[in-house]
């Protein structure tokens, strides 16, 4: 193959890889995009959960918890802080909420968008909380749940990592005024991770898991929400 089809083939393969990257919804900007035009009325109470598959499931797992109440779930599977800071306009400050409640950071310690260092998701998470005040929205930092292992990618230690970041956001969250949630201390175990009563893959809560999460939540919402 002489160097001219080389460099032709080699251009044809770049065009085509551009046009992917220009043509993929990378935050998934279309997943609620339809549901949100549903939502005009700022009303009261309202609080989004923005989050990736732990807070998109608690829909599914514990669905009462969301029935007969202004929660609005913005949770979507496998995302990372710089897909959810992309959508974070869309899917929550347009929403006027009296409060977000933000979850995130897991899957950018499993490399789920590729590496990321603790200090890059911590940087995510505070833009967020930051657009937040800005609207005048009050902000609930959760604390990263235990992992002590991902079944998808064995091997990365996570538990440490873990620590280390919900520490990072304890100390933002106290300095700015916002509002810090605990589930870690609340729900590890021995290895700082969680038990299988809570997660059955050690990742993703069970309905007793969320029944936890949940009690935790609401009582801190019905401490802020009347402030």
């Amino acid at each position: 193959m002489n160097v001219r089809i080389t460099h032709l083939l080699l251009s044809c393969t770049l065009v085509l890889i551009c046009h992917t990257l220009v043509g993929q919804d990378w935050p998934n900007l279309n997943k609620y995009a339809e549901a949100n035009t549903q939502i005009t009325d700022k009303e009261t109470g309202r609080v989004v959960f923005m989050g990736n598959s732990i807070t998109e499931g608690w829909g599914y797992a514990d669905a009462d918890f969301f029935k007969g109440k202004p929660y609005v779930n913005r949770g979507i599977g496998g995302q990372t802080t710089p897909q959810m800071l992309i959508r974070f306009r869309q899917d929550v400050v347009d929403l006027n909420p009296e409060a977000v409640v933000i979850l995130a950071g897991t899957n950018d310690i499993a490399g789920n968008t590729g590496p990321s260092t603790l200090k890059m998701i911590a940087d995510n998470i505070f833009s967020m909380a930051e657009i937040a005040h800005a609207n005048g929205i009050k902000v609930v930092i959760c604390s990263v749940l235990p992992v002590y292992d991902y079944p998808w990618k064995p091997g990365l230690e996570p538990a440490g990592k873990i620590i280390r970041l919900n520490q990072m956001l304890r100390n933002y969250a106290d300095s700015k005024g916002h509002y810090y949630l605990d589930y870690h201390s609340a729900m590890k175990d021995e290895r700082n991770g969680l038990p299988k009563e809570y997660a059955t893959d050690e990742v993703h809560p069970t309905k007793e898991g969320y029944l936890v999460m949940g009690e935790m939540v609401e009582t801190l919402l019905s401490s802020i929400l009347t402030k």
